[in-house]
C-alpha cells in the first residue's frame, strides 16, 4: 500500500512524524555536531506493516544527504534499513 500521507518535520523536537487518524508515527533523532544519531522509529499497532516506518526512514536519511550529515543508526529497524538499502550505507558515521 502506497503511503499517501506526508511525513512533516520538526527539527526543533527532533522527529519525523505521519499523523494519521489511528495515531502518529515518528522517527526521533539526536543532533551530534555534524551526525544524526536515530535513535527510535515508533509507529502505532494499527499502523504497522503499512511501509510508515520506512518512509519516515527515508525521510530522516534523505535530510541527513540534503544536509551534508553523517548518520549514527541506534534504531535497530533504521540499521536494518540501510543494510537492505545500501543506498544510504555512505551516510553512515564511522
Amino acid at each position: 500500500m502506497p503511503i499517501t500521507a506526508p511525513v512533516s518535520h520538526d527539527p526543533a523536537a527532533g522527529r519525523f512524524e505521519i499523523r494519521l487518524d489511528a495515531g502518529t508515527a515518528v522517527l526521533a533523532y539526536l543532533r551530534r555536531g555534524d551526525a544524526i544519531e536515530i535513535t527510535h522509529t515508533e509507529v502505532p499497532e494499527a499502523l504497522e506493516g503499512h511501509g510508515y516506518a520506512a518512509a519516515l526512514a527515508e525521510a530522516g536519511l534523505d535530510y541527513a544527504r540534503r544536509e551534508g550529515m553523517r548518520v549514527i543508526p541506534s534504531c535497530p529497524y533504521v540499521a536494518a534499513y540501510i543494510r537492505r538499502h545500501r543506498g544510504y550505507a555512505d551516510l553512515v558515521a564511522p
